[in-house]
């Protein structure tokens, strides 16, 4: 399930301190074991029930980075959208992402360099009210000048 705005491009020309984009979407079984597949992180406390249910997490989890890429969706996608490259991410997991969580992920324009077109944004993923992964990314935005 997502909820996404529309896709496609914001041009650094457009970009302005402020602006968000996120999207929604649940986290499935499937999610979790597709990304152990291409990821080959087989830990157990995100595929094994017996097993998590004795970890400090007390229940599977997803892992962290399936949790971050969709802050990398929201950016490649929306904000700046197509056309973008990334830099660099900052991430803080500050709680864990369950199977059947609904994770919204929001990225909104901190600080905007146009001379070098690289942009600074916030990075938030969320289940409800609690914040689960923060941090910023550093991003080189698409610009109409190099069409």
């Amino acid at each position: 399930m997502l909820d996404n705005l529309p896709r496609g491009t914001i041009c650094i020309e457009d970009l302005e301190i402020g602006m968000t984009r996120q999207l929604t979407k649940m986290v499935t079984d499937r999610d979790i074991e597709l990304f152990a597949e291409v990821s080959t992180d087989r830990n157990p406390v995100h595929l094994d029930d017996d097993y998590a249910r004795d970890t400090i997490f007390e229940g599977r989890i997803a892992h962290g980075m399936l949790t971050a890429g969709l802050i990398s969706a929201v950016i490649g996608e929306q904000l700046p959208g197509h056309g973008t490259v990334y830099l660099g991410q900052s991430l803080k997991f500050m709680a864990p992402v369950r199977p059947g969580d609904l994770v919204t992920a929001e990225v909104t324009v901190l600080t905007i360099d146009h001379a070098k077109r690289r942009v600074t944004l916030e990075t938030r993923c969320s289940v409800g009210k609690t914040v689960v992964l923060k941090g910023e990314a550093l991003v080189l935005a698409p610009s109409r000048k190099f069409d």
